[in-house]
């Protein structure tokens, strides 16, 4: 027996073809799985992306790039930049939405690891208990609150934000508390796990060097709690950019964002190559996006991305 022809994996000696083998039992099912529901429908999205709309819906397969350079605004009138228009919109909300659940998780995250062990439990549990209710749900909830005769409505008219009578959606704003109410347990679970395992005696040694509150923030907490806010921001940035629940019906026509366009041209305009060319070129600009902060900002705390 040829000993040159093992490796050894945990513990036992295996020939390529055995490790393969066991590779195949272990990780084949969930490869095969991702594939068949995952990589498959990607790329019958991306096929259909090149084709072309039938007079009746239908799709037609005589392949074009017109999908594409619709999408970028070059259409048989000229120039038309709504699309452009609506990705620079999914951006910034998606963004926005992010800096505030930051925001709010912070303070509230720092707030749960000072809680006895108990209290904490239960906190923790209210977190997640927005999300024992479906999504639609909770949106609709937020069309009553947000109602002429909702309560968030008259406070505002009797500050002399809005109009009396007037409701506070649809709008930017109504998105984006949806968004954010919505998305902040995505950030603040992940954030906490990090916060969890703050090490207090770098915080006390800053202090003890004259650093003030803030200093002490950003040279010796947020260097350890970086991983969780990271993972935490990214998950919220994704799923907002992609959102068209609550755009549609907190935001109506004033806040259509990606998903919406993609709703629409799968739904209403029956423009399946269209609705695939939006897909396509949304997930390209997300990977970029997430490439790009992987590059700038994704290294580990105390090391430098190279």
């Amino acid at each position: 027996m040829n000993p040159g022809r093992f490796q050894v994996r945990f513990g036992e000696p295996l020939t390529p073809g055995r490790e393969l083998a066991r590779a195949a039992v272990t990780s084949g099912p969930g490869i095969a799985w991702v594939s068949l529901f995952l990589l498959l429908p990607l790329l019958g999205i991306l096929a259909i992306s090149f084709t072309t709309r039938g007079d009746y819906g239908q799709v037609e397969w005589t392949f074009t790039l017109e999908n594409f350079r619709r999408f970028l605004g070059f259409g048989p009138f000229g120039f038309e930049p709504l699309y452009p228009v609506i990705v620079l919109r999914s951006l910034a909300m998606a963004a926005g939405t992010t800096a505030l659940c930051v925001a709010a998780a912070l303070p509230l995250t720092f707030f749960i690891a000072g809680l006895p062990r108990r209290p904490r439990q239960l906190a923790l549990m209210g977190v997640v208990i927005p999300f024992w209710t479906n999504l639609l749900v909770r949106t609709y909830a937020w069309q009553i609150v947000f109602s002429a005769t909702g309560w968030a409505a008259r406070a505002a008219a009797m500050l002399g934000l809005i109009p009396a009578g007037e409701a506070l959606h649809p709008g930017a704003f109504a998105v984006f508390v949806g968004l954010t109410c919505d998305y902040l347990p995505f950030l603040a679970l992940p954030l906490y796990a990090s916060v969890e395992k703050i090490d207090w005696s770098l915080a006390e040694a800053a202090s003890d060097l004259g650093a003030g509150g803030w200093q002490v923030f950003r040279h010796a907490l947020l260097p350890q709690i970086a991983p969780g806010l990271t993972a935490g921001a990214v998950l919220v940035f994704v799923a907002a950019t992609g959102q068209f629940v609550i755009p549609d019906l907190l935001g109506g026509s004033k806040s259509v964002l990606l998903g919406n366009a993609i709703q629409q041209q799968f739904g209403f305009s029956r423009d399946w190559p269209f609705g695939s060319a939006i897909a396509c070129l949304a997930m390209v600009l997300v990977m970029a996006g997430l490439w790009v902060f992987a590059r700038v900002g994704g290294g580990e705390p105390g090391r430098e991305t190279p």
